[in-house]
């Protein structure tokens, strides 16, 4: 493939696309660029001979992913840009998960809940217990239960988790963890998996299944992740596992900002990236092209 141009590029914007030898982390706030770092590493990737398959980028937003497409494929074309392994975590990851699905006792046509999907069976759930919905209100259960599966515990882990179940205890809803467990079984026998389980059965499929990381650790040659800053454990440790083998990773993010607290976002994850990955060189995006001062 034909180089890239990276003209358009100020100095540090154009020193975090070259940089393709391992781990590196990006520090972007508003307005500085980091969508124009993320296109043009990976059509710089492409031209260093990288294949379309070998490249995974993950975002959060549907919005985000359709830029990125977008702009990459102005800068390579339609048929390279649409090879590429780009989306949210949760499109990439369920199309991991529905070719393995009957490792872990699903179909794979298992349906997905949406948020409203859950809390009707919540609901459903709480009254079959005979519980009070004003003091076990679906909507929060439903909150707990996601922040849950993000930090990867599984009714069986809430249960005997003495801290969780004294925290529930002393706010008046011990029966928590039974809601928890009814909830998992009943999503498994209707062949339904919720947002948040796609993160957990992909670590699960992951931590049971050496031969689908090692798979997915050749497949992928490079990853690339935006707004590093909001992801969560189970998304962290998935990206670790992929990228164990080709040990070439690109995160983006603000150190400044995390919005997704609420989901489990885990600002610490950006802040020990040194740390975790020994080779990691950090670039400053300090130039902002939406304001002034």
């Amino acid at each position: 493939m034909q180089s890239v141009n990276l003209n358009n590029l100020n100095d540090s914007q154009r020193s975090a696309v070259e940089y393709c030898d391992g781990v590196s982390l990006v520090i972007a706030g508003a307005g500085s660029g980091k969508t124009r770092v993320l296109t043009h590493k990976i059509a710089y990737l492409l031209s260093m001979g990288y294949s379309p398959y070998s490249i995974l980028a993950l975002t959060f937003t549907n919005k985000a992913a359709a830029e990125m497409k977008s702009r990459i494929a102005t800068m390579v074309g339609n048929d390279v840009a649409s090879r590429i392994w780009a989306g949210t975590f949760h499109s990439i990851f369920l199309r991991i998960l529905r070719p393995y699905a009957n490792r872990l006792g699903f179909p794979t046509d298992f349906t997905i809940y949406d948020s409203s999907d859950s809390r009707s069976l919540i609901t459903t759930i709480i009254k079959d217990m005979k519980l009070d919905d004003k003091v076990y209100k679906p909507r929060s259960i439903a909150s707990i239960i996601s922040r849950a599966k993000n930090a990867l515990i599984t009714p069986t882990a809430y249960a005997t988790n003495r801290e969780i179940v004294e925290d529930d205890y002393r706010a008046k809803r011990p029966a928590t963890k039974d809601i928890y467990r009814a909830y998992f079984e009943r999503c498994h026998r209707a062949g339904a998996m919720d947002f948040d389980d796609i993160l957990l059965y992909t670590n699960i499929l992951f931590r049971d299944n050496p031969d689908v990381v090692e798979h997915y650790g050749n497949v992928f040659r490079y990853v690339l992740v935006d707004e590093y800053q909001d992801v969560n454990f189970a998304q962290h440790l998935i990206v670790k596992q992929i990228v164990k083998q080709c040990k070439k990773l690109c995160v983006v993010g603000d150190d400044a900002q995390s919005i997704y607290s609420f989901r489990g976002a885990n600002i610490s994850n950006i802040l020990n990236l040194q740390h975790e990955y020994g080779n990691c060189r950090i670039f400053k995006l300090e130039q902002n092209y939406r304001s002034t001062k």
